[in-house]
């Protein structure tokens, strides 16, 4: 039999010729489209989502909370009653029509009704000005969310910003803005939102006239601007945490010498790996936002009259409350169901989106 000189030949040739051919078969169709679904690339983000979705917590937030948005959306649109007007009835006002219960008439509502009139009922209830109690939960619920996401938008702007300058650069630069973190992380909040208020409403209180800044007041200018001022050290300090340990591995060391600039350095190599617990501290920045205007408008310093707010709502109902309790129990209510929906929703992106706890 005649040899070979296997010296010369391709290592993928040597192995062929000493496998037995006949004792392998082609693979069927199926087991393609097996292969390549088992084999179906992902993203961080997908896998995530996928992750989050599992999770019967936070999907339940997601429904509420999207079903609150839908109200506070669709509600004002399609009801009957206004926030801010006293109920009538045949073009008059009706002054009996106060403090009634959920679902409750009022005695002209009764008399239209008997006429054979149409009256919509109050599912809420009326207050002491004769006015729809559920239309003002819904537009307090929408002044909330707004306030809340508004709020945690110029947090996570502002805190991005700084954290990123503070951790990427280090040092000196590092070392002095965190002492200025350390010296507003010091300043009492609620005392700033009265002072701010004060100067606010005398200083530019008549230059909104008109405005739907008028609408809600100077005290939330105020109370956005102690946002800005005050509330975005937590997510610098977090942005520069995470910066600090990130800076230093390969793919960023790779780039510093190739010659990238700094910012873009920091734009594409380093927040998205650090977006996942921004993304969950935003999360949960909401809630907090949310239970702070809650309770500044509960003791006077939110959303001005006639603009209702969850927190104003239980304010105005603390003196009737053992005659009306229905009237505290329904913004307060709503505040729980948004404060709850986010932070199980927190968790739950906290839970789906950080390596660390994953099994």
């Amino acid at each position: 039999m005649k040899e070979f000189n296997t010296d010369k030949l391709p290592k993928k040739q040597i192995l062929s010729m000493q496998i037995d051919l006949s004792q392998f078969e082609a693979a069927t169709d199926e087991e393609k489209t097996q292969h390549e679904k088992m084999r179906e690339s992902t993203t961080f983000f997908k896998d995530g989502m996928r992750r989050l979705f599992k999770n019967p917590l936070a999907v339940i937030s997601i429904i509420v909370l999207m079903i609150l948005v839908a109200t506070i959306v669709i509600v004002p649109e399609i009801y009957p009653y206004s926030y801010s007007q006293m109920i009538e009835v045949n073009g008059k006002r009706d002054k009996t029509a106060k403090n009634l219960a959920p679902f409750e008439y009022s005695k002209n509502e009764l008399k239209a009704i008997e006429q054979g009139q149409e009256i919509f009922p109050h599912i809420f209830g009326t207050d002491e000005l004769c006015r729809d109690y559920f239309i003002r939960v819904v537009y307090g619920t929408r002044v909330s969310l707004i306030v809340g996401l508004f709020a945690s938008l110029i947090v996570l702007v502002i805190g991005l910003l700084y954290g990123s300058i503070a951790g990427y650069c280090g040092g000196k630069v590092d070392l002095v803005m965190m002492r200025i973190v350390d010296i507003i992380y010091s300043l009492p909040d609620t005392l700033m939102v009265i002072l701010l208020s004060v100067v606010l409403n005398q200083v530019i209180g008549t230059a909104l006239q008109g405005t739907f800044i008028a609408r809600i007041g100077t005290n939330m200018v105020s109370l956005f601007a102690v946002f800005g001022l005050l509330y975005w050290v937590s997510m610098a300090r977090l942005v520069r945490g995470q910066i600090l340990s990130i800076k230093n591995n390969e793919y960023v060391l790779a780039a510093r010498a190739i010659g990238t600039k700094p910012s873009r350095i920091i734009a594409k190599h380093i927040l998205p790996n650090c977006m996942s617990v921004i993304f969950i501290s935003v999360a949960l920045q909401i809630p907090s936002a949310i239970f702070t205007e809650s309770f500044l408008s509960f003791i006077g310093l939110g959303v001005q009259a006639p603009m209702p707010s969850l927190g104003s709502l239980a304010n105005a109902a603390r003196g009737g409350m053992q005659a009306y309790p229905h009237k505290m129990v329904f913004p307060a209510l709503f505040i729980c169901l948004i404060v709850l929906s986010f932070n199980l929703l927190g968790d739950g992106l906290r839970d789906a989106f950080d390596p660390k706890l994953r099994r």
